[in-house]
């Protein structure tokens, strides 16, 4: 069945239209419906602008997209508006400014959208990577801004000074020892990092946790006034020079005490100690406190029982990032009263709360750009399930899920609390 294909070839592209005819075995199979025999059209945009973010040291795989949409299923942004890697591809080969672009910001960095690629497109590189010029050319929300500029003049994006780093040690009930001014070896150096140590219910879970450690006989201590913020969030968010200079002040301030293990409250700090802190000589036997305390929840005495229908909440960093999906779990099951329930969206295809990749920060600016916010659509798919507690293990999550609670109308159907305030309260310690 031949192809007049002679007739293809005499068509000038631009022309290609309203000239070719296609005829197959004497019958016109011309129309819009049928261009597999056409030469695509392509030369109506331009490839400079994905050029840009391709020829950037992280941002070469935004080209590998092939559109097959997978991405834009999973992707938590999408749910509540209108994003995903595959749109922004097109957006970009279309001609759209990404660097600056509102959809730079929105990107939260779950990870879940490479987690179905098939081509690997990796927007954990790419956004950072189109990030860092954005900033290096003063384009970035305020919000974000700020944040910045109180990291870099405080070592904390609260704004909060270095002398006051350590106060919340002083309503925890029991001696959390500073190794400053202990100057001896322990077990487990605790990075308590900025929001458990600034944040009044960070302050809480930090207090719950000192108490548990202490029950439990743990040798553990603090760094104190010297601590900065691990900076992995701002990293992210494109600021890699401030990332680098608190790197290295923190890897200096950690090679001046003896300890086994570093544990960490904050995932994010986590992701930075296991995976980024190596690259400026700072490795160390890092856990998150859940993997710290799993394997020891026999040894708690019990005094209290919750009976309490709680779900959890996967943090992206813990969970996707880094594949701890089971510590925290296992910590909730052996809370005498509790009975756990998962959401649709958990462990691999967990929701996000919308503070990562610097959305911490970035509520107000992302506003015009939801339905709602992430940590909104969250607190329904928890009510949604039945559960009286929402328990996570972030400390960027406690306080975005009260105030989620509150704009949803769901005072009084749910409570959200860290998992280690729940320990505290069934060992009947809480103050």
């Amino acid at each position: 069945m031949p192809i007049e294909k002679e007739k293809i070839l005499s068509v000038e592209p631009e022309r290609i239209r309203e000239k070719s005819r296609f005829v197959l075995d004497g019958m016109d199979i011309s129309g819009h419906w049928n261009r597999m025999f056409e030469q695509r059209v392509l030369w109506g945009y331009e490839p400079d602008r994905l050029d840009q973010v391709t020829k950037l040291d992280g941002g070469e795989s935004l080209g590998w997209c092939y559109q097959c949409g997978k991405c834009v299923g999973v992707c938590p942004v999408d749910v509540v508006g209108d994003y995903g890697p595959r749109k922004i591809f097109r957006k970009v080969q279309s001609g759209i400014d990404l660097f600056t672009d509102d959809d730079l910001w929105l990107c939260t960095t779950c990870g879940n959208c490479l987690r179905v690629c098939p081509k690997e497109v990796d927007m954990i590189q790419i956004m950072p990577a189109v990030r860092e010029q954005a900033v290096l050319e003063g384009h970035m929300p305020p919000e974000l801004q700020d944040a910045f500029e109180k990291t870099a003049k405080y070592g904390n994006p609260l704004g909060e000074p270095a002398r006051k780093r350590a106060d919340w040690t002083r309503e925890a009930g029991v001696e959390v020892p500073i190794l400053a001014k202990t100057k001896r070896a322990v077990d487990v150096l605790w990075w308590v990092e900025c929001y458990p140590a600034y944040h009044p219910r960070g302050r809480e879970a930090s207090r719950a946790l000192a108490r548990t450690l202490a029950a439990l006989g743990i040798d553990f201590g603090i760094v104190g006034v010297d601590e900065k913020c691990v900076a992995d969030s701002q990293r992210l968010a494109g600021e890699k020079g401030l990332f680098e200079s608190l790197a290295e002040d923190n890897v200096k301030t950690l090679a001046k005490y003896e300890f086994r293990r570093l544990m960490v409250t904050d995932p994010h700090a986590y992701n930075a100690f296991k995976n980024e802190y190596p690259k400026h000589g700072g490795s160390y036997d890092v856990v998150h406190y859940t993997q710290l305390l799993a394997p020891l929840v026999s040894k708690v005495e019990w005094k209290k029982t919750l009976a309490a229908r709680v779900t959890f909440h996967d943090p992206c960093y813990l969970g996707r990032h880094n594949g701890e999906y089971e510590a925290p779990r296992e910590i909730l099951r052996a809370i005498p009263g509790v009975e756990v329930v998962e959401m649709f969206r958990c462990r691999q295809n967990g929701y996000c709360c919308g503070g990562g990749g610097g959305g911490m920060w970035l509520d107000g600016f992302n506003a015009p750009h939801l339905e709602e916010r992430l940590s909104e659509r969250r607190v329904r798919e928890a009510v949604e399930v039945g559960a009286d507690v929402l328990a996570v293990c972030c400390p960027f999550e406690v306080s975005r899920f009260e105030d989620a609670v509150k704009s949803t109308g769901n005072e009084g159907k749910l409570v959200v609390r860290d998992i280690i305030e729940l320990v505290d309260e069934a060992r009947g310690a809480r103050q």
